[in-house]
């Protein structure tokens, strides 16, 4: 019998729980309208104002639905206070991205209006992502996030590295998403269900969870999500694609986007897997002991500091999955703050790497930072205090992020776990120590010219062409407020945060919460 319409009841959707979501879409939307525009300030100040005001509209529209745990669109999605503290977290990095790309080449080669909207598309990829509890929701998520941060790393058209990055990119990508969805199919096979409340139970209820198409689902379900959190050994992308990518989206990546991978694998490991952690968090955790190992030694000889943090990320991914290995409210509370901390000190870092690419001919180069502690103590500071706390030392956030997942390990009874988080981040004090005195023991690089990552605006309202050499005469403080402010307020961030932890201590007890872990 052929249902007619008056059979067919619409899935109820909840348009006020969506509206942090519907927020980021439709400013998308006029974001590229609006980059249409013949006007130069229009797409140059006007669209980059409007895609902040976007994220902002959608953080205070996500604090003002805490406290909420409801079901969205006939469970496909799910409001609670894990959705809505990472969707706060990448508000805050698209944020600080919009600000960092301001003068920068690539919203100027790329098209403004393209490049803000792509950004916003990428954000609302990682909300349906970390809020999804479907294996569909979740692949519809996951290739949101990744096809706008295909073209964004190839922004700089006219830089070869760029080009080859978002290359790179795609095919590393594509087959990390392509991993990701014969996992998913098979645990679709195994337990009959695509919603993870039904998976959970399938698990629970009988000897499925040992079942051979489960766990090869199961690991090919993680070998794909470490592709996209960079996780040992799929990381090899990940410096490659970090030096060749504008240094803006480098930045959004390196945080929002491994904020978006551990915020699904947190969901769908402790939900809808939980009954097989017994198989898979072994597995885990002899990942996360590889990749901190692999991410500390391979960022010992390195010179570039796009690569320095590229590989300081793999690290620090290993130091977040201890957390989803326990598989316990305390391991995904110390994940998500140490997700937080992890975003406020990194910003720090790739805000100075900014300004330093337009101050110095050096791009990205640990030279680059020759004595800027006497020149530009602002940028000086903001370096050594990220650099500080991405090697966990005292009074930082990193300290206190590094501690709570060593707290979580030992008590989820993975102690060896946590010696390679201590050992790792004392291997880790190598090269952040090397950053540190570039910045204040060695002399200072003549800072008299500055690289031309973009045209310079001439009186009769036209440009200037790019030097073939990269760089021409200007003041070396010139365009770079917004970036010191960009450093400046997350370094402090970052000291704020290890002396006074609470607040956010507070705020993911209440994620933890949510996912009615014990």
């Amino acid at each position: 019998m052929i249902a007619t319409a008056e059979t067919i009841e619409a899935p109820h959707v909840d348009w006020a729980g969506l509206s942090p979501l519907i927020a980021v879409f439709l400013g998308a939307i006029v974001v590229l309208l609006l980059g249409l525009s013949r006007s130069r300030s229009a797409r140059e100040t006007a669209v980059p104002l409007l895609s902040i005001a976007t994220l902002a509209i959608a953080i205070g529209l996500s604090v003002g639905r805490w406290g909420e745990r409801t079901d969205l669109i006939a469970g496909a999605l799910r409001l609670d206070e894990l959705t809505l503290i990472l969707t706060i977290l990448f508000c805050v990095a698209g944020i600080a991205t919009v600000l960092l790309s301001w003068r920068h080449v690539a919203p100027r080669e790329l098209a403004h209006g393209e490049y803000y909207a792509l950004l916003l598309s990428s954000i609302a990829g990682m909300i349906v992502l970390v809020a999804a509890q479907n294996l569909v929701a979740v692949f519809v998520g996951l290739e949101l996030l990744s096809i706008p941060l295909y073209v964004l790393c190839a922004a700089e058209m006219r830089r070869a590295s760029s080009l080859e990055s978002g290359l790179k990119y795609l095919v590393i990508g594509s087959v990390g998403s392509a991993t990701v969805l014969y996992g998913l199919a098979f645990i679709y096979g195994a337990t009959g269900s695509t919603d993870f409340g039904r998976i959970a139970e399938v698990l629970a209820g009988g000897d499925v969870a040992s079942d051979v198409l489960l766990l090869t689902g199961v690991a090919l379900t993680i070998a794909g999500m470490a592709f996209k959190a960079s996780v040992a050994p799929f990381h090899q992308w990940t410096p490659d694609v970090y030096e060749g990518a504008p240094t803006p989206i480098t930045a959004f990546m390196a945080v929002a986007t491994k904020a978006a991978a551990f915020g699904v694998v947190l969901r769908l490991f402790d939900v809808a897997l939980i009954d097989a952690a017994l198989d898979w968090g072994p597995a885990l955790a002899v990942l996360a002991a590889i990749t901190i190992v692999v991410g500390n030694v391979g960022a010992l000889g390195q010179s570039s500091l796009k690569r320095l943090l590229a590989y300081s990320s793999v690290a620090q991914a290993g130091y977040m999955l201890a957390g989803v290995v326990v598989a316990t409210r305390l391991g995904l509370q110390a994940t998500i703050f140490y997700i937080a901390v992890y975003l406020v000190m990194n910003l720090a870092a790739f805000a100075v790497i900014v300004a330093r690419e337009r101050e110095t001919p050096l791009g990205d180069d640990i030279s680059s930072l020759n004595g800027i502690g006497a020149t530009r103590p602002a940028l000086a500071w903001s370096m050594t205090i990220s650099m500080l706390a991405l090697a966990g030392f005292p009074a930082t956030a990193g300290f206190i992020g590094k501690f709570y997942l060593i707290e979580a390990a030992v008590a989820g009874a993975y102690t060896w776990l946590a010696v390679f988080i201590v050992v790792g981040s004392m291997i880790s004090l190598a090269y952040y120590l090397k950053v540190i005195a570039a910045i204040w023991m060695q002399p200072a690089e003549d800072d008299g010219t500055v690289v031309a990552t973009e045209p310079v605006p001439l009186a009769d309202g036209g440009e200037t062409p790019l030097l073939a050499g990269g760089a021409e005469e200007a003041t070396s403080a010139r365009g770079q407020g917004e970036l010191v402010g960009v450093a400046v307020v997350f370094a402090a961030l970052t000291v704020i945060l290890g002396i006074v932890p609470s607040p956010l201590l507070d705020v993911v007890r209440d994620a933890g919460a949510a996912l009615g872990l014990l």
